[in-house]
């Protein structure tokens, strides 16, 4: 048989595959979105611009601590009712501790399916937390709809 080891005990190998003819590797590679969590860290140090940082948020993974039922789990001792949420799995157990239950969704959700007159603060126990009340939720929905419907 063509392309099989004859000795059914052997181990098949394969080999890598090669560049087509006249195919070249890029020369100079994609570069890569910046991570949420740089975002928030430039958009708390003023060097990143709202709008630049809404469009990084709306790509990008967020962790959300959840209960036993679904949805978002809010914290009711601040002035408004606002959601944990977190850049990374590490800052949300940093925050709920290891064995927390989460689920993970994209910044455009978060403002799809935010509850109306919630706010949402991101990495609560990192070193640049960020708070967006009800009002900047609504403002980011507003920039969102915007952008997307013109």
């Amino acid at each position: 048989m063509y392309g099989y080891e004859q000795n059914p005990g052997a181990q098949q190998q394969y080999a890598p595959p090669q560049q087509g003819y006249g195919q070249q590797p890029p020369l100079y590679p994609e570069p890569s979105p910046p991570s949420l969590a740089d975002a928030v860290r430039a958009f708390t140090t003023g060097s990143l611009a709202a709008e630049d940082f809404q469009q990084i948020f709306a790509t990008s993974k967020v962790y959300c601590p959840r209960g036993d039922n679904p949805g978002f789990l809010a914290l009711h001792n601040t002035q408004q009712p606002v959601i944990p949420m977190f850049t990374s799995l590490k800052q949300l157990r940093r925050y709920a501790g290891k064995e927390s239950k989460y689920f993970v969704i994209t910044g455009a959700e978060v403002l799809d399916l935010l509850p109306t007159g919630y706010g949402f603060v991101l990495d609560m126990e990192g070193d640049h937390r960020i708070v967006f009340d009800a009002k900047a939720v609504e403002e980011m929905v507003d920039f969102a709809m915007r952008r997307m419907y013109g």
